[in-house]
């Protein structure tokens, strides 16, 4: 039997979180003189309410969750921190429509970086804040960050990390959860501060330094000028970007264990870090001699180009420095592929990860050596370490819902007018959560704001599913989840 006031107990205690969050930018209103600062206030006192109503709900609740309990509770946590993260978007006005606000919000949670907002230069300082902040706490996870913070407050904090967390394989650093998620949130932080003054030194503003950190760090890519990192048109800048989306893409229990434990050999040895940096140089390689031949690009501008959009693509962070919609289309086809796979498990990326792909790749050898030898017991092992046979069916599903699904989408975006390049292509992007997409009517520096409300809504529900990896969202449709053990 579910544990409703458990529940109700948590999702208040997180809208007390989001409610701080509204408090900063309401600072930061207040500072810029701006004319957000009564959205924001509306919203913290809104957000309180609910908060304070929910914490009602659930008093004396037992400090305890089930495993149904914790996939409950993190799908409806994403789904309510975006609907409340809307308020200052609509009751500033600055966005009218309510479908292209909660997919700006669910866009900003999930890290995806897809925007309805046409032209993000008007828009105040706190509100361009509070999209960064959605991209930082979204990150790592709205309830791994409770976790992390606020360790008493849930029992089940395992079953909580397994529904939230991404890959195939958890890796945990501590016996005790509470400390991995501190460790892991120590590695986010340093990242994000390393690359705020990185950018800073690169000739950076502050404010566009903290803010563009926080969207790469989070992989999510939400800017502070219309035009992105192009802005800048600083080399010195694209390379720093580079760097951090590629580190902001590495597995950060690895990150960890190498820097801050010194075992700088388990990098090399990785399996999964070894697939990311093939495909990355390899996809690299490859369009910039299509740069270089078609669009006659210089060497070095087609190397720097062609490095940041794989990067950004396949850690999913979606920033660019160039216009890929003029590139020649076979460029598309290798930039889809960064999408479909993202970067490694255990970061900040979507996608299907990198250490799902080895794991097929092994399974494909497996069944050429069946057919070779038929009796032999062949297991799946990556970096030394067998996998457990209950993970291949799992695999195998993991990615036919993940092709079903994008082929659902792009077909219901088909039916609703648009065109199928662009259709696949904003599928992909939304269960990739990606941002860009590779079309011809939206393209790669284009926002979304011309997509009909329900293809918005669609794209939110890609978002969430991509974010929370299919399986934590739809178990909560089966029959089986509400019947009574």
């Amino acid at each position: 039997m579910l544990n409703l006031k458990i529940i109700f107990k948590i999702i208040g205690q997180l809208l007390f979180i989001e409610s701080l969050m509204f408090l900063s930018c309401l600072i930061m209103s207040i500072y810029y003189q701006e004319d957000d600062t009564f959205a924001f206030l509306i919203s913290i006192t809104i957000t309180t309410l609910c908060g304070i109503l929910f914490k009602f709900l659930g008093r004396k609740a037992e400090n305890t969750l089930n495993r149904r309990d914790a996939y409950l509770v993190v799908t409806l946590t994403w789904i309510i921190f975006s609907l409340f993260g809307t308020f200052p978007f609509i009751i500033s006005g600055y966005l009218t429509n309510f479908a292209g606000a909660y997919l700006e919000t669910m866009s900003g949670f999930t890290t995806t970086g897809a925007s309805v907002i046409d032209n993000v230069d008007r828009f105040p300082h706190a509100l361009l804040f509070w999209r960064s902040m959605t991209h930082w706490i979204g990150g790592l996870g709205i309830v791994f960050f409770t976790v992390a913070v606020l360790p008493s407050l849930v029992g089940g904090s395992v079953k909580v990390f397994t529904a939230e967390s991404t890959g195939p394989i958890k890796s945990k650093l501590h016996p005790r959860l509470s400390t991995t998620a501190k460790w892991i949130w120590m590695v986010y932080l340093v990242l994000t501060a390393a690359c705020v003054l990185s950018f800073w030194i690169g000739g950076m503003g502050f404010f566009d330094s903290v803010n563009y950190s926080m969207a790469i760090t989070a992989t999510g890519g939400f800017s502070t000028h219309s035009q992105s990192i192009a802005y800048f048109n600083s080399p010195t800048i694209e390379y720093i970007g580079i760097v951090f989306q590629f580190l902001s893409g590495m597995n950060f229990t690895l990150i960890y264990l190498s820097i801050f434990k010194g075992k700088f050999s388990l990098i090399p040895k990785n399996s999964e870090f070894k697939f990311y940096t093939i495909l990355v140089l390899i996809s690299t390689a490859w369009i910039a001699v299509l740069l270089v031949r078609y669009n006659h690009y210089d060497v070095s501008h087609a190397i720097r180009s062609s490095m940041f959009q794989v990067v950004s693509l396949i850690t999913t962070t979606g920033m660019y420095s160039d216009n890929a919609g003029l590139w020649p289309h076979m460029t598309w086809l290798i930039l889809s592929i960064c999408m479909f796979f993202g970067a490694c498990a255990g970061s900040t990326s979507g996608g299907l990860k990198c250490i799902r792909g080895v794991m097929i790749m092994k399974v494909i050898r497996n069944e050429f050596l069946h057919i070779l030898h038929p009796k032999a017991v062949l297991p799946i092992r990556i970096d030394g370490e067998n996998v457990l046979p209950s993970a291949v069916p799992k695999l195998m599903a993991f990615f036919a819902l993940y092709i079903l699904l994008c082929l659902l989408g792009a077909v219901y975006m088909i039916s609703m007018g648009i065109e199928s390049t662009d259709a696949v292509t904003i599928s992909l992007s939304s269960l990739s959560n990606v941002g860009p997409a590779l079309g011809n009517e939206i393209s790669p520096i284009s926002s979304w704001s011309p997509l009909p409300d329900s293809v918005k809504w669609v794209c939110s529900a890609l978002m969430l599913l991509g974010r929370l990896e299919i399986f934590t969202v739809l178990v909560i449709f089966t029959p089986g989840f509400w019947k009574d053990n």
